[in-house]
């Protein structure tokens, strides 16, 4: 069973701590993959809810994969983002307090998916020409990505 619904069985919409898993994958240009989202049409980075039984490396491996059809290599983490700023309501009523757990991964394998089920397109783009309409949960993560630049984020 999905264990989001099934939690949401025995809750229904009241606040629960949900963790999300992520990757900023980089291209060898130095080019972090965005995706389009079909949710909401915004522009962010491939990630999702952990489900039961995983770890968070095995849960960004495997959104990652679903959205865009690359195998992610090694995970090197950017950042745990948690706290009252990162609750949210979805349209459905349903309340979560994120625990946002983000890897940067310099290695993949595959073809990219261009678009699919939950992503209207997926693309590669330079950290100073990244597109409109930004994902606003996403924004600390372009933040964190860009005071890194002082040191070499592909090395």
């Amino acid at each position: 069973m999905d264990y989001i619904k099934h939690l949401r069985s025995m809750v229904g919409n009241e606040k629960v701590i949900m963790v999300v898993s992520g990757a900023i994958v980089f291209d060898q240009e130095n080019r972090v993959l965005m995706q389009r989202r079909s949710d909401n049409g915004q522009w962010g980075f491939p990630g999702g809810f952990m489900e039961l039984g995983e770890s968070v490396q095995d849960t960004a491996r495997r959104e990652v994969y679903e959205e865009t059809g690359l195998r992610l290599g090694e995970l090197e983490l950017l950042g745990i983002y948690s706290g009252p700023q990162y609750d949210k309501t979805f349209s459905n009523g349903d309340q979560v307090a994120l625990l946002l757990i983000s890897f940067i991964c310099k290695e993949y394998t595959g073809e990219l998916i261009e678009c699919n089920e939950e992503s209207m397109h997926n693309k590669f783009f330079s950290l100073e020409e990244l597109p409109d309409n930004l994902f606003s949960e996403h924004m600390m993560l372009v933040n964190d990505l860009r005071s890194q630049k002082a040191r070499p984020i592909i090395g």
